[in-house]
């Protein structure tokens, strides 16, 4: 069910600068419904929607797909629609500030407290710059909001103890076999998830732990990190067929083990006198999902999903909540700490405004003394532009400071009328004037 907030309970809650975002998480969707809204080609994405927004960005990850625009709701709205996209959350103003705050601070994810989000976003920052959709102002939300994530992990223990997904994946293994040691297990995947994942499984006293990748030679550099070994895409059958568990974390746009495959694999997992094969534990954390739908069909296969992962977070959060409450109150310092500072970025143009008048007049003023003073001394002319430009400086420090308190404080209506007072005359509008 879609969803518009905005926070407008007072003068310091005013957010001038327009900031909206929208998308769907694991909170309301399931894997199938991430896997429709997902956009497969975020470079082309950002270029259909650089247009339209002074900035604009995206954020998937396995749990989540998110749109941050420096732009207005309503076309942010239109956008999804348009591309076919629909029961998102929209968050504007300083709703959008917070959310995006509680996401770096990993409050937001699916495994609560876990640090993948921070790189994430500095991924998603990269290749908004890289497309040309990146603000300055986009760039300044997703550095406070990666600083927060930083400071917030630093200041309590919402982290200590958290897993990630790759490690509530084998947590949820361990569930499943009852002991990982002496087991065989085949880690489908060389990326930063199957890189997380062969971690947690290096600890465990396991016989043997299998690597596959599309690229050979990055499974291979992961299989000899972890003590394990490489082998290619085209054998997955063979040790599939050894294994006793399988976790994939590709990022493939489409399944990677088919369910005819697996059929054939169960078979020769079962020995000729067993009415049953082998039991194999497969545990699907790929988004886009590597294994085919219909799979868990098949006699003898345990699929497990990202979905089930929460019954996960949910046990690691009751150990946290005491730190997730502290993280939430240092949340709120920083969401007020950076409306103001978006504020305060808001006066940038009531100030250019005012800054270009008064050059103006300065090079008006300037012009008149030199023709006064003649072409005789040219030192005198530099002199003239030096003392006139220092004198402009000066007069208008203290002004720029006060508007853009002013706007920082959630008054730029005040600040845009002392400008006018200055630059036109105009009469100065109190907050409490009609």
């Amino acid at each position: 069910m879609e969803s518009h907030r905005e926070e407008v309970s007072g003068m310091n809650d005013l957010l001038f600068v327009p900031i909206a975002i929208a998308g769907i998480s694991h909170h309301q969707a399931t894997v199938d419904r991430l896997e429709q809204f997902r956009f497969a080609d975020e470079a082309a994405f950002l270029a259909r929607a650089k247009g339209r927004f002074r900035g604009v960005l995206i954020i998937q990850t396995c749990n989540r797909i998110e749109i941050l625009v420096h732009g207005e709701s309503s076309a942010l709205r239109s956008l999804l629609e348009e591309e076919g996209r629909s029961g998102f959350s929209l968050l504007t103003g300083t709703e959008a500030l917070r959310h995006l705050l509680l996401l770096a601070a990993g409050m937001e994810s699916m495994i609560v407290g876990e640090d993948q989000i921070i790189g994430q976003l500095k991924d998603a920052l990269a290749l908004a710059k890289e497309a040309g959709a990146a603000s300055p102002i986009l760039e300044l939300c997703i550095n406070k909001a990666v600083h927060t994530g930083i400071e917030v992990r630093r200041h309590t223990r919402i982290n200590r103890g958290a897993v990630s997904i790759g490690s509530a994946a084998v947590l949820l293994a361990e569930e499943q076999l009852g002991s990982l040691e002496g087991k065989r297990i085949l880690v489908v995947g060389s990326g930063e998830m199957g890189m997380l994942v062969a971690q947690a499984l290096a600890a465990k006293k396991l016989t043997a732990m299998y690597v596959a990748n599309r690229t050979y030679n990055r499974a291979e550099v992961l299989a000899k990190k972890i003590g394990g070994k490489a082998v290619k895409l085209t054998e997955l059958p063979r040790y599939m067929t050894i294994s006793d568990l399988v976790i994939s974390c590709t990022s493939a746009p489409h399944p990677i083990i088919y369910r005819e495959n697996l059929q054939e694999i169960m078979r020769s997992r079962r020995w000729p006198l067993d009415s049953h094969p082998r039991p194999l534990v497969l545990i699907d954390i790929a988004q886009p999902r590597d294994v085919e739908e219909g799979t868990e069909e098949i006699d003898g296969i345990h699929l497990f999903t990202i979905d089930s992962l929460r019954r996960i977070n949910e046990l690691t959060m009751n150990t946290r909540k005491e730190a997730a409450e502290q993280a939430g109150s240092f949340v709120e310092e920083e969401l007020h700490q950076f409306t103001r500072l978006l504020n305060g970025k808001a006066a940038d143009e009531t100030l250019s405004h005012l800054h270009t008048w008064a050059e103006s007049i300065r090079l008006r003023e300037r012009d008149r003394a030199l023709s006064r003073l003649g072409a005789g001394n040219p030192r005198a002319g530099q002199i003239v532009d030096d003392l006139s430009r220092a004198l402009v400086n000066k007069i208008l420090s203290e002004v720029t400071v006060s508007i853009r308190l002013c706007a920082e404080c959630g008054d730029l209506g005040y600040a845009q009328s002392l400008v006018a007072a200055i630059t036109q005359g105009e009469k100065i509008c109190f907050r409490n004037e009609e």
